[in-house]
């Protein structure tokens, strides 16, 4: 996707030390919208996700690495060296926001902590994403995504109490606080606006799960009990003869009386068991065990077009397949080409103009534009070449 007008984040320089997913997803938004993204990555191996995925030994076409790190640039540094330290320094000096997503306390001790650099720029905005907060009993442990579902509690909320204990499917925790890692530094780059100064913004997995809980978490702190929108009585996933449907029996006057007649049932609200929505909850399981013989009779179509008709909220259960290729994907222009290889992946899911999304370049090999982001920072080609002798850059 194309655009003559400036991006929002135009002339943003962000140095990226961040790798698997949580870092990667907010810099690839910065990067979407026209941030210059440097990714900082260790020679010879690079971001993690290039090569902990059983796809790709040498990290050369991961499809998970390419999913989150298009639009930036990559230089491989050996940081355990003064030089490369000193690289870093010279990048600082020029740039807006550095963001990493180590564990509380490694920053510092590699010297790149917000004190530090912001003695060598005052306006740098520092941004960590970690697994639990940069203090207190967890601030060095291991940060995971499958971690932070089971320690906010998320792991134990489930709609049916006979459900088993899973892990849920998808990056929940990880995607959520990248997002909320670009809310901060966008934050932080208006606040500067007005003060002239940097800052550090931080966030966590933690965080941001109990945060995605707010209205489940008001319920348990305010009257002691637990919530789940999943969990009412008229709300569930059903069998189909060819697939599944997911129906959402709520926000409506008298919707128990609406699904009866989308089902062909009597009417089971004129019923005194079910009459109410307390007696809906007693009884749910007789309930939901109508609905599933009924669903279970005639296909997803059928039952999609007699829910409908009803204005009762419902859908048909898509594969991942099936979700990428329906009509509402191609229309939303969801998929988008990685260059003009062919390749494909996700877009962003914010849509605005003038200043769209862009793709500008695909997700760099390691280390490949080193030799660019030095001369960018005034080193000289003798000097550059120096430091790749040297294996400070590769």
């Amino acid at each position: 996707m194309s655009s003559t007008s400036p991006q929002p984040l135009s002339g943003v320089r962000v140095i990226d030390f961040t790798q698997v997913m949580l870092g990667p997803s907010a810099t690839q938004v910065l990067a979407d919208y026209g941030a210059d993204v440097i990714k900082i990555e260790r020679p010879g191996a690079g971001d993690l996700s290039r090569t902990s995925i059983p796809d790709d030994p040498d990290g050369l076409d991961n499809p998970v690495f390419q999913s989150l790190n298009r639009n930036k640039r990559s230089i491989a540094l050996d940081l355990r060296k003064p030089d490369g330290k000193a690289i870093i320094y010279d990048l600082v000096r020029n740039a807006d926001v550095v963001v990493n997503n180590f564990r509380a306390g490694v920053m510092e001790r590699m010297g790149f902590g917000y004190e530090e650099l912001s003695r060598i720029n005052p306006k740098i905005i520092c941004a960590v994403g970690s697994g639990f907060g940069q203090t207190g009993p967890f601030a060095h442990k291991g940060g995971q995504d499958i971690l932070a579902q089971a320690l906010s509690g998320v792991m134990r909320r489930k709609c049916n109490d006979d459900e088993p204990l899973t892990i849920y499917a998808t990056s929940l925790c990880d995607y959520s606080s990248g997002m909320h890692l670009v809310q901060g530094i966008l934050l932080a780059l208006l606040q500067r606006e007005k003060t002239g100064r940097g800052q550090q913004v931080a966030v966590s997995l933690f965080e941001s799960m109990l945060a995605m809980q707010m209205q489940e978490a008001a319920m348990w702190l305010q009257r002691g009990r637990h919530f789940s929108w999943g969990s009412y009585p008229l709300t569930g996933a059903f069998e189909t003869t060819d697939g599944a449907i997911v129906l959402v029996g709520a926000f409506k006057a008298n919707p128990l009386q609406d699904i009866s007649k989308a089902l062909g049932l009597p009417d089971l609200s004129a019923d005194q068991r079910y009459a109410t929505f307390e007696g809906q909850v007693e009884h749910k399981a007789d309930l939901q065990r109508m609905f599933r013989e009924r669903f279970a009779s005639n296909t997803t179509a059928h039952w999609i077009a007699r829910l409908e008709e009803q204005d009762l909220l419902c859908a048909p259960v898509l594969t991942l397949a099936e979700a990428l290729g329906h009509e509402q994907t191609k229309v939303n222009g969801t998929v988008v080409a990685r260059d003009d290889s062919g390749k494909l992946l996700i877009g962003t899911p914010i849509s605005m103009a003038p200043g769209a999304f862009q793709v500008r370049r695909p997700p760099p090999a390691l280390g490949a534009d080193g030799a660019a982001v030095l001369a960018e920072a005034g080193y000289s080609t003798e000097r550059i070449a120096a430091l790749k002798d040297a294996g400070i850059v590769t």
